[in-house]
């Protein structure tokens, strides 16, 4: 059991969930919420490591026939955790403002509603499969929130750095609803009212 809990795709998605904690950290080294051009490429490093760890985890654990329960419960909990405190940051420190602020708002929910569903159906014994698109909406928000984490000290290397993050998010919410949609319509069949 422990070797299965310590293989390499289920350190991995630990090493993925330890990253939170530290994007984070990045934009409070001076002791208050300020993301410095500094701060920010930390974080951005950190946060690309971090969601490459995502996809290498799901190939490994499939090639290397590693699959295990704690790694599929953790998996898509890793990466809530990691978009969740992304944005909430990003729009802390004011990066994601105004209208925008729908956006992440569409885009935390979703996940919040989802993961609901996908535990209420797992005790029914039924499984939703992620499907095609949620995953070029997971990779969406992903390089959204990279851009975004770049911001203001990417616009002073290449403009429209923090644009285009702004941009690429909203795709990334409307990406979000279809497929909140699509995992509603396919649990509504097994929903008891």
């Amino acid at each position: 059991m422990a070797s299965k809990a310590l293989n390499l795709p289920n350190l991995l998605t630990y090493a993925r969930i330890a990253a939170v904690p530290l994007v984070v950290v990045c934009f409070f080294v001076e002791g208050r919420l300020h993301g410095s051009e500094t701060a920010r490429w930390w974080a951005l490093g950190i946060f690309v490591v971090a969601s490459l760890t995502d996809w290498l985890d799901g190939y490994l654990a499939r090639a290397w026939q590693q699959t295990s329960t704690i790694g599929r419960m953790l998996d898509p909990i890793a990466d809530k955790l990691l978009v969740a405190a992304a944005l909430l940051l990003l729009a802390a420190d004011g990066t994601i403002a105004g209208w925008s602020t729908w956006a992440a708002i569409v885009i935390l929910c979703r996940e919040i509603l989802v993961s609901g569903l996908r535990e209420y159906l797992a005790e029914l014994k039924v499984s939703v499969p992620v499907t095609r698109l949620a995953k070029w909406k997971t990779a969406t928000q992903m390089v959204a929130i990279g851009f975004l984490l770049a911001g203001p000290a990417g616009d002073l290397v290449v403009p429209f750095v923090t644009k285009t993050g702004i941009t690429l998010l909203w795709i990334a919410a409307l990406i979000t609803l279809y497929t909140g949609y699509d995992y509603f319509r396919a649990g509504l069949r097994h929903i008891d009212v």
